[in-house]
């Protein structure tokens, strides 16, 4: 468990963490490319992490990042005795194929077993999610939501249409193309950043735009995180301060376009307050 940055985990007061039954993880789409997660575990496991000590498949994956999963994780949710916004595996993805799926049963029945906190469980893998979805608990406190990147990952908005979430999000970041054929009917929540951080590829400005009015259109709540790295650095080309921005990976909204200046979070409220 550790307290998390992450704009999204944080809503109506609540603290927002991450929680890792299990880590690691492998590059399988274009969103991966620049994975934090993997280069973060390579630090960690630099540091003598015991969780980060199992090294993952060079070509897709790496240093301490080699898929591990967790059973003395699966008891800290029962710890935390104020209610929480808990992002599940942050460091991995929780329906990698060689997560057990007996495993996979567990985290859910602790996540039921916990109704205070508000778990968002985030995946690429879209297709296993589809096909495991049946034999889950699904309590209203589970939001389950899958990353997009491009036009061509728009199947796993379909996967995630199948499941019976209480509140179903998609990430659309990093966006790395437009998505004009976005289908919002089963989408509860949008989230939508560029990237940030080394090697950082451009979110062109009217991609986001365009995904916002479509949110807006259909009434579905939509958080611009982040305009990312690209965008920030064209402030220092033209001789702008970092400062002048608010921050390096351009999330300062004021600086934004005013269509994008919008933080909204679902309506539907999974947790009892």
């Amino acid at each position: 468990m550790a307290a998390t940055n992450i704009e999204w985990t944080h809503r109506d007061g609540f603290a927002g963490e991450t929680w890792n039954p299990s880590t690691g993880c492998d590059r399988i789409s274009a969103g991966c490319d620049n994975c934090y997660a993997l280069t973060m575990a390579k630090r960690l496991k630099a540091m003598g992490q015991a969780k980060y000590q199992n090294d993952g498949d060079p070509r897709t994956s790496g240093p301490g990042f080699g898929l591990s999963v967790h059973e003395d994780a699966l008891n800290l949710p029962y710890r935390w005795r104020k209610p929480r916004t808990v992002f599940v595996n942050s460091m991995s993805d929780l329906f990698h194929a060689r997560v057990p799926k007996d495993f996979i049963r567990r985290v859910f029945e602790v996540m039921a077993d916990t109704p205070q906190h508000t778990y968002q469980v985030l995946t690429k893998r879209s297709m296993r999610l589809r096909r495991m979805a049946a034999d889950l608990e699904w309590p209203p406190n589970v939001w389950m939501g899958v990353s997009v990147e491009d036009a061509t990952q728009l199947h796993r908005v379909a996967d995630l249409a199948t499941t019976p979430a209480a509140v179903r999000f998609l990430s659309l970041e990093p966006l790395l193309g437009p998505l004009h054929a976005l289908d919002l009917t089963a989408v509860s929540w949008a989230i939508v950043g560029g990237e940030s951080g080394p090697g950082a590829r451009e979110m062109d400005l009217a991609w986001a735009i365009d995904i916002v009015q479509t949110c807006q259109d259909v009434d579905v709540p939509v958080f611009v995180k982040q305009m990312g790295s690209v965008w920030a650095s064209d402030w220092l080309t033209a001789g702008k301060t970092v400062a002048a921005h608010g921050d390096p990976k351009g999330g300062d909204m004021q600086y934004w376009p005013a269509e994008l200046r919008v933080r909204e979070f679902p309506r539907l409220k999974a947790v009892t307050q």
